[in-house]
């Protein structure tokens, strides 16, 4: 049986950017994603503290030591620059190995720093 178990969680990182032209996803300090073990390409889900939304995207590597949180295209109508956010990416695993797996979970400063 293979379960859906949380692999990454970066808990309330502050948006920095929205850009409406861009065509989609949700751009990240490469800082960030190396410390919760996230990679280009990979699908998060992006839950808002302010208004409770909740969309799924997939990451962009951003500058490094930046604190870049973007969000880009659609997701700028839902989640705006300085909305605090949760960015949570899961993986697929045996059920022996989920019970023994640790996510990666970090807790970024004010301006995203770790």
């Amino acid at each position: 049986m293979q379960l859906q178990i949380l692999k990454s969680k970066i808990h309330n990182a502050f948006v920095t950017e929205a850009n409406i032209d861009y065509i989609g996803s949700i751009t990240i300090d490469e800082d960030l994603m190396d410390a919760v073990d996230l990679i280009e390409g990979e699908q998060v889900h992006v839950i808002n503290h302010r208004n409770g939304e909740r969309l799924i995207t997939y990451v962009i590597t951003g500058k490094r030591g930046t604190g870049e949180i973007c969000m880009n295209g659609p997701a700028a109508l839902k989640i705006s620059t300085g909305d605090k956010v949760i960015i949570i990416a899961y993986a697929l695993m045996k059920s022996i190995e989920a019970k023994d797996y640790k996510p990666k979970i970090i807790f970024p400063k004010s301006d995203n720093s770790i």
